[in-house]
C-alpha cells in the first residue's frame, strides 16, 4: 500500500467507525517491518551554506495562530494594507509597508456563548481572509461566513452555510461563493450577505479534511469535490457546467479510494490546472472541460503555474517541476520527503516552500536545489507562502507572520 505524508490525513472527515479501523490498519501496514520503512522517514535537513540571506521586512504575531489544526489561514494583501488571522477570532490588518497594526477585531466576540467561567470562546475561523468591494471575507468550522469593512474591522454581515468553511471564500462580479465541507457551494450578494444561490455535490463517506477553494474565472466557478471531479458552476445563478475526472479510485477499500481534489485549481489563460489527492494532475481546457493531457502525481497541496512551468508538492513532500504545454517533468527535489511541505511559491528565480519545522526552502527554480533555507520559528508553516510583488509573506502555526524579501542581487542561474 502507498503511504503519505503525515498531514495527509490529519483532521480526516469520516461518517463510519470503519474508516478510522482502515486508517490503523493502513498505518500499520507502512511501517510493520523489521527495518525501518523509507516511505515514513522523515528527511532530515542536510547543512547547507546558504546562497543568500532573506531581509525581514517586518514581522508580527497574529493571535494564537492555528496551533496544530487544520487550517487554510494565510496573510493576504489587500487596500495597501495585510491581512491575516487566528483560529480562535482575531482577524488583524496591518500597515503594508510598515507592519504597524491599524485594527484588530475579535471573531469570538460576535457569536458569545461563552457560560461564567468560560475567558474565551473560539470562533474557529479556518477559511480566508480573502478582500473584495473594501471588505474582508471569512469562514468557520461552524459554518459562519463573516464580512468584515476592510478600512475598520467592522462587521458589515454575517451569514450561515451548512458544513465547515475550512477554505477561502472567492469574490467576483458582488457574488461571494462560497464551499463547504458538506458538499454545499453557496452564492452570496457580497455587498449585504443575502443568499442567491445554492448548489450541492455528493460527499463520499470517507474524505479528505480538507476542501476545494472556488475559483472564478470567465463567468463560472471552478471547484474540486470529494469524488475527484473538477466542476464548474455559473457564477450568476449557480448552474452546473461541465465536470471533469481528475482523481481515480483504484483501491478495493474506501481508504485507497479517497480522491478528493483539495487544492485550488490554477487558470493560466485557456487552460485550467488540478490535482487530486490520488489520481492525477492534469491540464483542461477551460470552455469545455476537456482533457489536454494528465500526468501521475497525486497532491492535496496548492499547486503554482509560473510561465511555462507547473510546480506541485506531491503527498509526500517531493517538489516537481512539470512543462505547463505537456506535462513533462523538468526536474524533482525528494531532500524533503515527509516534512509536511507546503505547496510552492515563485519569488523572484526561486520555488518556495515550507516545513513542519518552521523552514521555509528556496529552490533554483531551473534545476530544484534547495539553496537557502531561513526559519521563522520550530512551530511550522502549515500554508504555501503569499507572493505579491516579489514580496513573501508566511506565517507559522503560533501565529509569527513575517514579510520576508529574496534579495535580487544573487541570481538563481548562478
Amino acid at each position: 500500500m502507498r503511504c503519505f505524508d503525515k498531514d495527509f490525513f490529519k483532521g480526516v472527515n469520516t461518517k463510519k467507525v470503519l474508516a478510522i479501523i482502515l486508517l490503523t490498519s493502513s498505518l500499520f501496514a507502512c511501517s510493520s517491518s523489521d527495518e525501518e520503512d523509507l516511505s515514513t522517514k522523515v528527511a532530515e535537513l542536510s547543512d547547507l551554506d546558504n546562497a543568500f540571506d532573506v531581509e525581514i521586512l517586518w514581522d508580527q504575531s497574529v493571535g494564537d495562530g492555528v496551533d496544530d489544526y487544520f487550517s487554510r489561514i494565510k496573510p493576504i494583501v489587500a487596500y495597501n494594507k495585510v491581512y491575516s488571522a487566528s483560529r480562535t477570532g482575531d482577524v488583524v490588518a496591518y500597515e503594508k509597508e510598515s507592519g504597524d497594526k491599524v485594527w484588530q477585531a475579535d471573531l469570538s466576540d460576535i457569536n458569545d456563548e461563552r457560560s461564567f467561567w468560560d475567558s474565551r470562546v473560539s470562533a474557529l475561523v479556518a477559511g480566508g481572509p480573502i478582500a473584495g468591494m473594501n471588505k474582508i471575507f471569512l469562514g468557520t468550522e461552524n459554518g459562519d461566513v463573516f464580512a468584515l469593512d476592510a478600512e475598520t474591522g467592522e462587521l458589515v454581515w454575517q451569514a450561515k452555510i451548512k458544513g465547515e468553511v475550512i477554505t477561502p471564500p472567492a469574490i467576483d462580479a458582488g457574488i461571494l461563493v462560497v464551499n463547504s465541507a458538506s458538499g454545499v457551494l453557496k452564492g452570496f450578494d457580497a455587498s449585504t450577505g443575502e443568499e442567491l444561490w445554492k448548489a450541492e455535490q455528493d460527499v463520499p463517506a470517507l474524505t479528505l479534511r480538507g476542501i476545494s477553494t472556488p475559483v472564478i474565472a470567465s463567468g463560472g466557478v471552478l471547484v474540486g469535490s470529494g469524488k475527484g471531479e473538477l466542476g464548474v458552476y455559473i457564477l450568476e445563478k449557480g448552474q452546473a457546467g461541465w465536470t471533469t475526472e481528475v482523481g481515480e479510485a483504484t483501491g478495493s477499500t474506501e481508504l485507497q479510494r479517497v480522491i478528493d481534489v483539495d487544492s485550488a485549481p490554477v487558470v493560466f489563460g485557456d487552460k485550467v490546472y488540478a490535482i487530486s489527492a490520488r489520481g492525477n494532475l492534469v491540464a483542461i481546457e477551460l470552455k469545455s472541460g476537456r482533457i489536454l493531457w494528465k500526468r501521475q502525481y497525486s497532491s492535496y497541496r496548492q499547486i503554482a503555474v509560473y510561465r511555462n512551468d507547473i510546480y506541485i508538492t506531491n503527498t509526500r513532500g517531493h517538489i516537481y517541476a512539470l512543462n505547463r504545454i505537456d506535462g513533462i517533468e523538468r526536474w524533482s527535489n525528494v531532500e524533503l520527503t515527509n516534512r509536511s511541505v507546503t505547496g510552492p511559491a515563485v519569488v523572484d528565480d526561486y520555488v518556495v516552500v515550507g516545513d513542519f519545522e518552521g523552514y521555509l526552502h528556496w529552490l533554483n527554480q531551473e534545476t530544484g536545489e534547495i539553496v537557502s533555507r531561513h526559519q521563522i520559528d520550530s512551530s511550522g508553516i502549515y500554508s504555501t507562502p503569499t507572493v505579491v510583488d516579489d514580496v513573501m509573506y508566511s506565517q507559522s502555526r503560533d501565529g509569527d507572520l513575517q514579510v520576508i524579501i529574496t534579495p535580487k542581487i544573487v541570481s538563481a542561474a548562478q
